[in-house]
């Protein structure tokens, strides 16, 4: 009898299960299609809002002298005179919403890997005129800071854009304004920000840093002509632990580091101030395409003794306030119908420009004689570029660096050699 029931029920089980689907449409082989396309679809449409891009700079290069100091890649080791190096190995991925979003840039290299950019940025829907990106990004100071790496003519920055702006990005937020392109307003950019001061390092003290830029940059109509100008403003401070401040002064009729006696309590804060303006020009002609371009910057910079370059870290020793001026030129001429380019840079920095040459390094018994820190440097670069496929570029750069020269300075009373020869290869995809 159990046997009888089970198999009813089964055969009720059966019987209901069929009716259902019976009550369900039948998708045909088309229909079936048709879901499973628009699935990939919305897959491919997501997929499309990720983008991966990267580029390598394998170089070699060679310099005058064993151990030479350098600002194009960094000092050589005391027992060479030439290297191989990766000097940059970066990959980029990048999230795009509708009005939102993510970049994260990575470095990876002998030294090791490392995070440059991790950022995002969010526009209004509105006038889609206002931009705040917040994170690690590019200062927006003055325009050879936020040019591409990849576009880049020479192998390094100039010697002022490294001192003043070590690993070229910051901590922070900022808002840009920018018109859309069908506006008569386009042509002008605001950027104005708050950033730690730091580079990418923590913040370490209480106060912000503010960075500003206004620039316009727009083709001439009726020529073959494009230009752009900008203004950019750096007010910042930094944080000051011992109570030895030096500044420039008269003593014993020279011009010396005399210490401050006022207002140099441990805590203090000291002025980092830049003022930078910057152009550029592009003209296309018969003989090709010309572009010049150029940045100057001026102010006072807080360092040590022994160096200019903007601390990263709380000062922990004696601080120095020196004015300075820094400048990039650049003269670059492409062939027409070319994948040839030439090149020709000067870059100077004049990092205390209450002194120059035999007046430097004069001591004296009642103030802290200067030094080799507070000469100025000129460099002339000559190069080409040839861009062998829209991927990979060739490009070979001479560095022809002149120091500032004192009697009364040891290993300075001539110029140092220090020139350097570079063969880079560039890959990007």
């Amino acid at each position: 009898m159990n046997y009888i029931k089970n198999k009813l029920l089964v055969l009720s089980f059966m019987f209901s299960f069929v009716g259902l689907m019976a009550q369900q449409p039948v998708l045909s082989r088309d229909d079936s299609v048709t879901l499973a396309v628009a699935k990939l679809t919305k897959s491919v449409k997501a997929l499309e809002r990720i983008k991966i891009t990267g580029f390598i700079h394998a170089q070699y290069q060679k310099a005058d002298t064993l151990g030479a100091k350098s600002f194009n890649g960094g000092d050589f080791s005391a027992l060479s005179s030439q290297r191989f190096m990766v000097r940059r190995g970066y990959i980029k991925a990048e999230y795009s919403g509708n009005f939102a979003s993510y970049s994260v840039l990575l470095n990876a290299n002998e030294k090791g890997v490392s995070i440059l950019d991790a950022y995002f940025s969010i526009k209004e829907p509105w006038l889609k005129a206002f931009n705040l990106k917040g994170g690690i990004f590019y200062r927006p100071f003055g325009y050879e800071l936020g040019y591409s790496r990849v576009l880049r003519e020479s192998p390094e920055l100039g010697r002022v854009s490294q001192l003043l702006f070590p690993g070229e990005r910051d901590l922070g937020a900022s808002i840009t304004f920018q018109m859309p392109e069908s506006s008569a307003l386009h042509p002008l950019k605001i950027d104005a920000g708050l950033f730690t001061g730091n580079g990418i390092n923590p913040e370490t003290d209480n106060k912000l840093d503010f960075i500003g830029r206004i620039g316009i940059a727009d083709a001439l109509k009726k020529t073959k002509m494009d230009y752009g100008v900008g203004i950019s403003y750096y007010y910042g401070s930094v944080y000051h632990a011992k109570k030895e401040v030096f500044q420039m002064a008269d003593v014993e009729g020279i011009r010396a580091f005399r210490q401050l006696i006022a207002d140099t309590i441990p805590g203090n804060y000291y002025k980092r101030k830049y003022l930078g303006f910057d152009g550029q020009f592009n003209v296309q002609s018969l003989l090709g395409k010309t572009t010049l371009r150029g940045e100057y910057i001026t102010g006072q910079q807080p360092g040590s003794d022994n160096t200019t370059i903007s601390p990263t870290i709380p000062i922990a020793y004696n601080l120095y306030l020196r004015k300075f001026q820094g400048a990039t030129f650049f003269l670059i001429h492409t062939l027409p119908e070319s994948m040839f380019s030439i090149v020709i840079k000067y870059d100077f920095y004049d990092p205390n420009t209450e002194l120059k040459g035999d007046e430097i390094g004069i001591k004296t018994t009642s103030a802290k004689a200067t030094n080799g820190t507070d000469l100025s440097y000129n460099t002339w670069g000559f190069g080409s570029i040839t861009d062998i496929n829209q991927n990979l570029r060739l490009v070979l750069y001479y560095d022809l660096v002149k120091n500032e020269c004192s009697k009364n300075l040891a290993g300075f009373k001539s110029d140092q050699k220090d020139n350097v020869f570079t063969v880079r290869i560039q890959y990007k995809f």
